[in-house]
């Protein structure tokens, strides 16, 4: 085959430690075609500037441009705009690729006519908590049935993670909803698919990624996660099902039982339940892994549960109102 020239747009904020490393997978690729790295480089509080542009300096396939609001889909719209080639793939700027990553996922376009090919977010960790985190974010139990955490056979899917997609595509769909701080992957690739394309996920893309450190920054991920997806579904109807809906009505159960069962203990089962489900399920998810990591598989699954419910519920109806979907549902109202 002919291989097409690939364009690889980063979005970057205070990715310093982890930048260069980044392009450096990027530009040793296994792949017969030219490259381009377009790094949208947001106001950060280290030294990820200076960095972007000595790697620009070093390599003249690197472009660096600006993305004043150092938000991630105008970042990944403005290196998006500054890109030259007909093939996008999307990485993160600590995103490490395996050598393969663009051979496969380039040959896959070519197979299925897919507008958007991507793979598995492979989940791991260091430290006891990573670990435990890595263990419930690849599995049913802590994330449903989503491929792109979970594995499985390949086809036609809702979204994956990262994407390389065809330039047409974007530009069918005006790239991402810069509305979208979290879930901008998610809902673009609705559009695409509600415009006649296809996304494809792809088992044999594998991208490694860090589980956040600690309890804290793992919840407020997942809050924001749940807040962003209630706005998808506002704006998109149809778009939401059991695996969705489980978090927030797990987490309002767990709410009225506790309340309730001062007044009839027998609701007190509700939560009781939900935590005796939650050990039983996180013997299996620690199998191998050091004890430390082993007790805080269910704290990482009860945490990644009740955050996005949490997030859920309380997302106010304004969220999102500045998208361009709830813009033209107004202006057709």
């Amino acid at each position: 085959m002919s291989w097409p020239a690939v364009s690889v747009v980063m979005p970057v904020l205070n990715e310093e430690r982890h930048l260069a490393s980044a392009v450096r997978h990027v530009l040793s690729q296994d792949y017969p075609g030219e490259l381009e790295v377009v790094l949208a480089v947001g106001p950060s509080g280290d030294r990820t500037q200076e960095v972007a542009d000595g790697l620009a300096a070093a390599d003249p396939r690197v472009k660096v441009v600006p993305n004043p609001s150092g938000r991630t889909p105008s970042g990944l719209n403005a290196a998006i705009a500054a890109s030259s080639h007909d093939i996008v793939a999307r990485i993160d700027g600590h995103a490490m690729m395996p050598a393969d990553y663009l051979r496969v996922a380039v040959e896959t376009l070519e197979e299925t006519g897919a507008d958007n090919v991507g793979g598995i977010m492979a989940a791991e960790g260091e430290t006891p908590w990573e670990k435990a985190v890595a263990a419930a974010m690849t599995s049913k139990v802590g994330v449903g049935n989503a491929r792109f955490h979970t594995g499985g056979a390949g086809g036609p899917a809702d979204t994956v993670y990262l994407g390389v997609f065809r330039r047409s595509a974007l530009e069918r769909v005006q790239g991402y909803d810069e509305a979208f701080l979290r879930a901008q992957d998610w809902e673009m690739n609705h559009r695409i698919r509600m415009t006649g394309g296809t996304v494809w996920f792809q088992p044999r893309m594998r991208v490694s990624y860090r589980p956040r450190p600690n309890v804290r920054a793992l919840a407020r991920q997942y809050f924001h996660y749940g807040r962003w997806r209630r706005v998808v579904a506002r704006q998109h109807r149809g778009t939401l099902n059991l695996r969705y809906l489980a978090p927030p009505v797990a987490l309002a159960g767990i709410v009225l039982g506790l309340v309730v069962g001062f007044f009839f203990w027998p609701a007190w089962l509700v939560p009781g339940g939900y935590l005796a489900a939650i050990l039983v399920a996180s013997v299996p998810l620690g199998s191998g892994l050091p004890a430390a990591s082993r007790l805080a598989v269910p704290v990482a699954l009860a945490t990644m549960h009740m955050a996005w419910g949490a997030g859920f519920i309380t997302s106010p109806p304004g969220l999102g109102a500045d998208s361009r979907t709830a813009r033209a549902q107004r202006q057709n109202a």
